[in-house]
């Protein structure tokens, strides 16, 4: 560590148990050099006998004399304690945290050079990614332990406009840097990180995605169905009744089976089995069950039920779910181009989900996490996977009455159990205090960028450790691209500003905005027509086509079902 004699800045006037009283010489605080200038947030260090006790100016303050101004000689600094340098002045200087001697009254105040900051914010042990630049000095990479951020998760906070979409970017192409074996799925809800990461992204929006209804698990399927509608507790039961015998059904079949399946045995299938049936199956079961019905009173329920599966089934916005060529075992087929698999694949899976239908988007988010997190656990963690979750407090709202149960579920099973099956969490959020607090508390290094909220604010200031909240003050004011990063990943909390990434790599948001302004001159009324056509299109049900074949076995919801009424007097052979 340097010589600290060299910039002395005032000494000690009283010490607590987390911070001392400093008086600073006449001219250290207004100085015009960065290495004397005394500034909030700046880093110094009280020199004792066995260290360099380590703390960050938390407060200046300075008596008024009668004519309004302030006396340089009379200043003084609150500084809070972050730690100390062990062994300073020597080549096996080293930092650590907490307080093992505390400074005495009188102890000289000193500033610290660009080799002691790089002393303090070393990390020992484990790979580092460098994400940026020390704000306190510039010269000093700013490090985070790759291993600390990526096992025990990471949160990215900030509100819009102050950088944090790049800022992900950024931290993910770095991650990929390090570890080539990772798998990241990155949930896009703005379509904006398409092109963020080249040749390293696979992209998927609702136009190739092939998610099969059979994946979906009870509690989704019924959100599909039902678009959280109450009052369909009897249809609910009827489902999951009949759902695990056309799972059997469909297995019979495959298997050459022509035996009668019993309807309370299921073949040993629930209703959360990850196998395939067909919709057309679980109508004929629907009918069946209807026509055994002596009180044509309660037909209703069975009747509406059939019509919203029939509905969902000829609409084209579903088509990524419905489509006829799914009735089929293709899991490992949709596991391995979800998650990229084998290694070799592009690395990063950027899940685009603007465009899908509004009512569908938290069922999809909520079978992509499950996914991922039973993928880790049936694997035994073989093949670690980073779920980075954008907009994360829309499917995990703190408010329990909000949002959809089952995708708050899969992402809070992936934070406080992912880590054991190599499944970890990347949340990025604009209202930390409207994202469970449970999902939040389990991210073990934060960056918070600007936020002028008081209860995002309060949220932060909660998770962050005493050593570090002073740096909580900065939060309304920082500039764009600079965070306030701490806890595992840092060495000690601290203020830095990310590095700028190439403008074709920049989210699309950030480099496309001014050029909209000076297209507006092209606009014209085929322009307008195009935007209404695609408009229109984009919430339009299409019944599909049936394709040709010489056995009528797809009267079936993926392959185009006819109206109600032709498929309940179609013979028994023809449905199958």
């Amino acid at each position: 560590m340097a010589d600290l004699r060299a910039s002395e800045l005032g000494f000690v006037l009283s010490v607590t148990g987390s911070r001392a009283e400093v008086r600073l010489y006449a001219g250290d605080a207004t100085a015009n050099h960065d290495e004397s200038r005394v500034t909030i947030g700046k880093l110094i260090a009280v020199r004792t006998p066995t260290s360099a006790v380590v703390g960050v100016v938390a407060r200046l303050s300075g008596p008024e004399s009668a004519s309004g101004e302030y006396h340089p000689s009379d200043l003084s600094a609150e500084v809070d304690f972050l730690g100390e340098v062990v062994q300073h002045g020597t080549p096996e200087a080293y930092f650590q945290r907490g307080v093992s001697e505390y400074p005495a009254v009188g102890d000289k105040v000193m500033a610290l050079d660009t080799e002691d900051i790089s002393v303090i914010h070393h990390i020992d042990g484990g790979e580092t990614i460098n994400v940026g630049r020390l704000k306190m000095d510039a010269k000093v990479p700013a490090y985070i332990n790759f291993d600390e951020l990526l096992q025990k998760h990471f949160a990215v906070l900030g509100t819009t406009g102050v950088g944090k979409s790049s800022a992900v970017a950024l931290i993910l192409r770095e991650i990929l840097k390090k570890k080539a074996n990772l798998r990241i799925f990155l949930i896009d809800p703005h379509n904006e990180y398409g092109h963020c990461f080249g040749d390293m992204a696979n992209v998927i929006s609702p136009k190739n995605l092939k998610l099969p209804f059979w994946l979906f698990d009870f509690e989704e399927i019924v959100d599909v169905f039902f678009r959280a509608r109450p009052g369909v507790e009897e249809e609910t039961e009827i489902l999951s009744e009949l759902i695990p015998i056309a799972k059997a059904r469909y297995a019979a079949g495959q298997r050459g089976e022509r035996v009668l399946l019993r309807k309370a045995a299921g073949a040993g299938y629930t209703p959360d089995t990850p196998v395939p049936y067909r919709i057309s199956d679980l109508v004929d079961l629907v009918n069946e069950r209807m026509g055994k019905l002596e009180n044509r009173s309660s037909w209703m329920k069975y009747h509406r039920l059939i019509t919203r599966i029939e509905t969902l089934g000829q609409d084209s916005r579903y088509a990524f779910m419905f489509d006829s060529l799914m009735v089929e075992d293709m899991m490992s087929k949709v596991l391995a181009d979800l998650f990229r698999l084998p290694i070799g694949k592009e690395p990063i899976t950027v899940m685009q989900l603007a465009g899908f239908p509004a009512e569908v988007v938290d069922s999809v988010v909520s079978v992509l996490c499950r996914l991922a997190f039973e993928f880790g656990v049936w694997s035994d963690g073989s093949v670690p996977i980073l779920v980075a979750c954008e907009e994360a407090h829309r499917y995990a709202p703190a408010d329990r009455k909000l949002g959809f149960g089952p995708t708050r579920k899969a992402l809070s099973r992936i934070a406080k159990e992912g880590r054991k099956y190599s499944v970890f969490l990347g949340v990025i959020t604009q209202r930390p205090a409207d994202l469970d607090a449970t999902i939040l508390s389990q991210c073990s290094t934060v960056f918070a960028m600007r936020m002028a909220n008081e209860r995002d604010q309060a949220i932060v200031k909660s998770a962050v450790p005493d050593a570090g909240s002073s740096l909580i003050g900065f939060l309304a004011s920082l500039g764009i691209r600079e965070a306030i990063a701490f806890g595992e990943g840092v060495a000690l909390p601290t203020r830095l500003r990310f590095s700028d990434l190439a403008r074709e790599f920049l989210p699309r948001s950030q480099h496309e905005g001014h050029a909209r302004f000076e297209a507006a001159d092209a606009v014209d009324e085929d322009f307008v027509d195009a935007i209404v056509d695609r408009w229109r299109e984009a919430s339009t049900t299409s019944v599909r086509a049936r394709p040709a074949a010489s056995v009528p076995d797809m009267v079936d919801l993926d392959r185009g079902l006819g109206s109600l009424e032709a498929f309940a007097t179609a013979p028994a052979k023809q449905q199958r």
